[in-house]
């Protein structure tokens, strides 16, 4: 359901593509963009959940029915990264990318101690009410997104979300050369069972670079279509039998889907002569007068009258690629102006400039400037590089840009850093992020956390240096360096903890202003909203600000960033 605009944003992508390719359609004018953005923010209202994580589906004319289920599955909540962060670029508004994010965040806090998440759970609790974890049915495109969020965007912390994940997934999930389900806290194996969803992993760990388990498993996965003709939703690895109650097949394209990567990635034939006896089996098997029919069993290959849409968006699409690539890779895809990443529903998103470009100083982690105002007064206040071109004061060797709150979302490192762009050095994914795991059960823990988290911000402080005597402070202490840089660093990362998760928020506001928690709908994100802004402003009184890093600016780019996104 909350994917639906992007039909539509696909089609805005295909005029971008047709103007490159000088095919300009003279009457356009943004007019499926502004379809796309408007049944967007009618679906932004699922986003307002405790958690983060949205509802499954929205009315979008009265937002959230009351009877709406709370419980979604980790593919539909982990599943909106491309399309809401590719609606944020064009519109230039980042509500839609930082939704999103909260919602893979609020997933991914939730991970079990093995760094596995289960197939559905509670938006306003939090709480798994399905267990089983795996790479294939309600999961799949969770780690889908992950990694291709990244090649996108550019935002490691994506990234690093997904090699946790897939580490978690290759050493429970993996029984060379199949996977199974387990449950997502002991790893104990709940379903020896390969279902047809499961079939897109090798085309995903081809795009990670992963490709000699891919290729095992992709032959496993084709041994059961050779069997059957069709791959079964389900197959049973105790009983090699098709499983009772799952023997359909609709027309599913992600084991072709598989079959293209790993053919682009290897140019070995044999992909070619398996996208054949594939063809081969639609044409006898599945074909109806009208088009292709979904397959009832696989075993005697009953067939029913009915076609999904994503037969013409991916598993054709896809067939077509494979052979069009066996020919020569004169297309606009494999040769054009820019790579594409394809969605989970087989859309072209292309990495032009707009999209993709993350080091522009913009407003918004990502954004891509147009000129003008923003991208001017953010340059006029980087950090300088060398000391001696402007007149104003400068944060020491920082990699902070004193124009953004040192967040998760707003951290830049400089080009002398030799950091990753905003990453604390020596800490963890959960520390850098705000990221950590939740259990209820361990309160304890977690205050003992927060306080330790209060000592590191009570312990470091920020050492500015005004620019008239940078250049005799840095000659006079270089030995000192090092250290004024790990405890700036120290406190930055602190603070961004500190405002990167809304658990950590309810905390801090209570230990800091005696302020309880608001967890009813309504308030929620307003109430989390005012806590961050505050616990900001007390750190940075308390710890000092330079001529330069203005309090008042400062506070206003929160409020402007507060009041457009939807925090969890």
């Amino acid at each position: 359901m909350l994917r639906y605009p992007f039909d539509i944003l696909s089609g805005e992508n295909a005029t971008s593509i047709f103007w490159l390719q000088g095919m300009r359609i003279p009457s356009y004018d943004n007019q499926l963009l502004d379809l796309a953005e408007d049944l967007a923010r009618r679906m932004l209202p699922a986003f307002d959940t405790p958690t983060g994580i949205p509802f499954g589906s929205v009315n979008l004319l009265y937002g959230v029915d009351e009877q709406e289920s709370r419980i979604t599955s980790t593919a539909g909540g982990g599943t909106l990264t491309l399309e809401f962060g590719m609606l944020s670029r064009l519109t230039n508004d980042p509500i839609f990318e930082q939704v999103t994010k909260n919602a893979v965040r609020g997933l991914w806090a939730r991970r079990s101690k093995l760094n596995l998440v289960g197939a559905h759970i509670n938006v306003f609790t939090g709480e798994w009410t399905q267990k089983d974890a795996g790479i294939g049915t309600s999961i799949d495109s969770f780690y889908e997104y992950l990694l291709k969020a990244y090649l996108l965007f550019g935002d490691e912390e994506y990234l690093f979300i997904f090699q946790e994940a897939y580490a978690a997934a290759m050493h429970y999930l993996y029984n060379d050369p199949w996977y199974v389900e387990v449950n997502m806290d002991s790893a104990a194996i709940v379903w020896p069972l390969f279902n047809s969803l499961q079939a897109f992993w090798p085309g995903l760990q081809v795009l990670a670079g992963d490709i000699d388990p891919a290729i095992r498993t992709h032959a496993a996965f084709f041994s059961v279509w050779k069997r059957y003709g069709f791959t079964p939703e389900g197959f049973n690895l105790a009983t090699l039998t098709v499983q009772h109650g799952q023997k359909s097949y609709p027309l599913r394209p992600e084991l072709i889907e598989s079959t293209y990567w790993l053919y682009k990635a290897t140019r070995d034939p044999r992909y070619l002569d398996v996208g054949r006896d594939m063809v081969v089996s639609l044409q006898y098997g599945a074909r109806c007068p009208c088009g292709y029919c979904h397959i009832v069993d696989v075993e005697f290959h009953k067939k029913e009258d009915h076609m999904e849409s994503f037969f013409l968006a991916e598993t054709v699409k896809y067939l077509w690629l494979l052979f069009d690539l066996a020919s020569g890779p004169d297309n606009l895809v494999e040769n054009g102006p820019y790579k594409y990443i394809f969605s989970t529903e087989g859309h072209l998103l292309p990495a032009t400039p707009q999209i993709s470009l993350i080091h522009e100083h913009c407003s918004y982690l990502g954004a891509y400037c147009k000129g003008g105002g923003i991208e001017q007064e953010s340059r006029k206040s980087d950090i300088s590089i060398h000391p001696q071109e402007n007149n104003t004061s400068v944060i020491s060797g920082s990699w902070v840009h004193s124009s953004y709150p040192s967040d998760s979302s707003f951290l830049e490192s400089t080009t002398t850093s030799g950091l990753m762009k905003g990453l604390c050095p020596g800490l963890t994914h959960g520390q850098k992020y705000g990221i950590s795991y939740l259990d209820a059960t361990r309160t304890a823990q977690e205050d003992r956390s927060m306080q330790q988290r209060e000592n590191v911000a009570d312990s470091h402080s920020l050492l500015v240096v005004s620019q008239q005597s940078a250049d005799n402070s840095l000659s006079k202490n270089k030995n000192n360096d090092h250290d004024r840089n790990v405890q700036e660093s120290k406190y930055q990362c602190f603070l961004m903890t500190v405002l990167g998760n809304s658990a950590i928020v309810d905390k801090a506001g209570a230990a800091l202003f005696k302020i309880e928690p608001d967890n009813s709908v309504a308030g929620r994100s307003d109430h989390v909203a005012k806590l961050r802004a505050m616990i900001w402003e007390n750190q940075i009184r308390k710890h000092g600000s330079s001529s330069r890093f203005e309090l008042g600016r400062s506070m206003k780019l929160h409020e402007r960033y507060f009041s457009k996104f939807i925090i969890s």
